[in-house]
């Protein structure tokens, strides 16, 4: 065979078009494992079809927030995951660099402040005093130290009670904090079952983006097996994403009315509240990851501030462009 047929030969096994753009094609066998929140990833997947497509060994096991993903990551049991805001932020400042790959942002976030039932409160200013839901390394902690600057308040304004995610929805039925950060379904569900409400100020739905990442372990990044099932996984991902923002009703369906058992009519008012995901690349991300550095650093939970550069890749940035 001559050599020119054989180099193609060789590059056509090893490289794949995807998404309008090649990528490296994933060896038979190769694990990924991709820790979920909520089973949002997995469901958002098989309701797309995009699941379909992925052809490495896929692991979408669930964990209930930042921190708990965290312990997993140190401990080599993931090689990526979905997290909030502020995890990888909380990592790197404790030594642990975990490279952002991706970045998915909606306009507004999905984080509510909400009040146990018996009280209400109408404005930021008035979580003065009060006992509020507190957890470092979620996306929920920087969500309330912005809700505070709003207020011209700070952490030492409030009692702030140390609480896993997992314990959040409880906290409030049992009434053992006023004031805890939920996301949905819990926010519809707690409203409509016990009579907690949204706080009504205005300006707790400007505070910030809804922010999300998807975090890399260093050791899979390296391993070329792995670094392709990422590829592979992740425009599998964004393009379930846009699915999702061009079939609302199908996915509200599919996900919160189906798997999350909500009343039809909270999933309509869940989906009416919530912004479009969008994937940004690396460059995009950065400019925003800077501002919650710093919004930390300020309120004194980061031991220094730092260059928000350090925290990203740019490995994926050709697979976000040509799959979203």
């Amino acid at each position: 065979m001559p050599a020119q047929t054989t180099f193609l030969t060789t590059l056509a096994a090893t490289l794949f078009f995807a998404g309008g753009a090649l990528a490296e094609a994933v060896p038979a066998g190769t694990k990924l494992v991709v820790a979920d929140q909520s089973e949002f990833i997995r469901n958002l997947l098989d309701a797309s079809g995009e699941d379909d497509k992925i052809t490495s060994d896929l692991e979408l096991p669930n964990f209930a927030g930042g921190p708990a993903i965290l312990e997993a990551m140190r401990a080599g049991a993931l090689d990526i995951a979905y997290v909030g805001d502020t995890p990888p932020i909380q990592a790197r400042a404790s030594g642990t660099l975990l490279p952002i790959i991706a970045t998915v942002q909606r306009e507004k976030s999905e984080y509510h402040l909400v009040a146990r039932p018996g009280l209400k409160i109408d404005d930021l200013a008035q979580l003065r005093g009060k006992r509020v839901s507190y957890i470092e390394g979620s996306g929920r902690q920087v969500f309330l130290i912005e809700a505070l600057n709003r207020a011209g308040l700070t952490l030492k304004d409030v009692t702030l009670v140390p609480l896993r995610v997992a314990d959040l929805p409880d906290a409030i039925r049992t009434q053992s904090v006023d004031v805890a950060v939920l996301q949905e379904p819990h926010v519809t569900r707690l409203v409509q079952q016990i009579g907690a409400s949204t706080i009504a100020d205005p300006r707790e739905r400007e505070l910030l983006p809804g922010t999300w990442y998807i975090y890399a372990r260093p050791d899979a990044l390296a391993d070329p097996a792995k670094h392709a099932a990422i590829a592979e996984f992740l425009g599998a991902t964004i393009r379930a994403a846009e699915w999702s923002n061009e079939n609302r009703d199908e996915w509200g369906k599919d996900y919160y009315t189906g798997f999350q058992r909500i009343a039809p009519e909270d999933t309509a008012a869940i989906l009416a509240s919530q912004s479009l995901m969008q994937f940004q690349t690396s460059v995009e991300g950065i400019p925003h990851h800077q501002r919650l550095i710093d919004i930390l650093a300020q309120a004194g939970e980061l031991p220094e501030t730092f260059d928000a550069k350090g925290s990203f890749t740019a490995d994926f940035d050709p697979v976000i462009k040509a799959a979203r």
